[in-house]
């Protein structure tokens, strides 16, 4: 399966403006041949904690994920801000549109404390895997990456993990020895999907996208600019990868 990661910029709280923009990335992906094409963390608004800023779930960022999803026949991620029914405060909700209509969604599992997301965020339960042309992916968002025991749960049933987010330039290597420790420790691909340009508190981001094969190299990777990153994912590379080296089954806890 190809895969696109769309490393882009944000504009701050306005929708539209990103909708606009970021349909022209998807078109470019679908033409460069990708399957799943996958966008930032809060791709639609920004990392922003603006009280006001949730929308309901399949509200104006998941009907542009399904409905550019159907138009180029692919299936499209990203994570956006969304109030489930009865709910006062949204999630940080991953939604994976595809082209048939069908959607999937992933909720946070780790607010941001140190920005205070978990005052203004509720948490997820629990991970999420799907299936899609013989590919269990399981995504997660940004500061989960940080914690190490959520992908390990996730592991026997994961060939491709999922990382969307907007990390800050600051802390930019944590990111990139990040990604490549939960490939090489789970023996799975790691796609990371981050975004570039300056937030709207002034937080600047670098990016660094890349795609990280089950044995920890770098597939593909971006610097500092808007930009794809593409490469060739497959499962059967995996299931190579863990019966050469048979690491997980000595795993404990």
């Amino acid at each position: 399966m190809r895969v696109a990661a769309v490393q882009h910029d944000i504009v701050w709280e306005d929708r539209e403006a990103n909708f606009a923009r970021l349909a022209r990335q998807v078109a470019r992906a679908a033409a460069a041949g990708a399957e799943l094409v996958l966008l930032t963390e809060t791709f639609s608004t920004g990392f922003s904690m603006t009280p006001g800023i949730g929308e309901p779930e399949d509200g104006p960022s998941a009907a542009f994920l399904a409905a550019q999803a159907a138009e180029h026949g692919v299936w499209l991620g990203g994570s956006c801000p969304e109030i489930a029914p009865g709910e006062e405060l949204p999630y940080n909700s991953f939604v994976l549109a595809g082209p048939d209509g069908t959607a999937h969604r992933y909720r946070k599992l780790h607010p941001f404390s140190h920005g205070g997301e978990h005052e203004r965020f509720r948490a997820g339960d629990g991970p999420v895997t799907v299936t899609i042309g013989g590919l269990r992916i399981t995504p997660f968002i940004c500061y989960d990456l940080r914690f190490a025991d959520v992908f390990w749960h996730a592991a026997l049933e994961t060939d491709l993990y999922v990382v969307v987010a907007n990390w800050p330039a600051a802390r930019r290597h944590h990111w990139q020895t990040l990604l490549q420790a939960r490939a090489i420790e789970n023996q799975a691909y790691v796609v990371g999907v981050n975004r570039v340009g300056t937030a709207g508190d002034g937080t600047e981001h670098t990016g660094d996208s890349r795609i990280v094969s089950p044995m920890g190299e770098l597939l593909a990777t971006a610097a500092g600019t808007e930009t794809l990153v593409l490469a060739d994912v497959d499962a059967a590379e995996v299931a190579a990868t863990r019966d050469r080296l048979r690491f997980l089954a000595d795993r404990r806890g």
